[in-house]
């Protein structure tokens, strides 16, 4: 019996070193203390002739001990999105800049109505423990027939090449009901 003890004491040992290095281990590879998220107002018309429309912002918090480095974006809209996204943002070649206090940057063509890659033009770092939004953006729709659409949001700075998730999505959908049916 005491040897089945012995035995079980030295497996449970074995068990918890393995834990504490898994622990250790996770601890290294932590996730990013810098998060990203949606705040977002929607107004949903239920008359198929008017549109419908959602207003929103996307947040980046930097929890990190130091800057956070040339933050940019990129909001991503379902393929053949009935969305129409605006915002304030300006293109590279724009004279508008100087004169849009708060204005975010295009770095993607403007034919690509799916994907807004944005950086701030007067913000090339996020302090510790500060927050940069991209504010009251906006999103219009005229839906004709049913539909479910879905906003995803990402940042991406120096050490963060391959992004950081937003910790929410936006996602909206409806059912059109004509006249005389439902």
């Amino acid at each position: 019996m005491e040897d089945n003890i012995s035995q079980w004491k030295r497996k449970n040992d074995q068990y918890l070193q393995s834990i504490k290095a898994k622990i250790q281990a996770l601890k290294k590879h932590q996730a990013p203390s810098t998060y990203c998220y949606f705040t977002y107002s929607i107004h949903f018309s239920h008359d198929p002739a008017q549109e419908s429309m959602l207003i929103g912002s996307f947040h980046i918090y930097n929890h990190q001990m130091e800057p956070f480095r040339n933050p940019y974006i990129c909001l991503k809209l379902k393929e053949a999105s009935i969305l129409r996204f605006s915002g304030k943002y300006v293109y590279k070649d724009s004279t508008m800049k100087m004169r849009m206090p708060g204005a975010w940057e295009r770095m993607n063509e403007k034919s690509d109505k799916e994907e807004f890659w944005l950086k701030p033009i007067e913000v090339n770092q996020i302090e510790p423990g500060n927050l940069l939004s991209f504010n009251n953006f906006q999103m219009k729709w005229s839906p004709q027939e049913n539909y479910t659409e879905s906003i995803k949001g990402f940042t991406y700075g120096d050490g963060f090449e391959n992004g950081i998730a937003s910790l929410n999505q936006i996602h909206v959908s409806g059912t059109n009901v004509r006249e005389g049916e439902g």
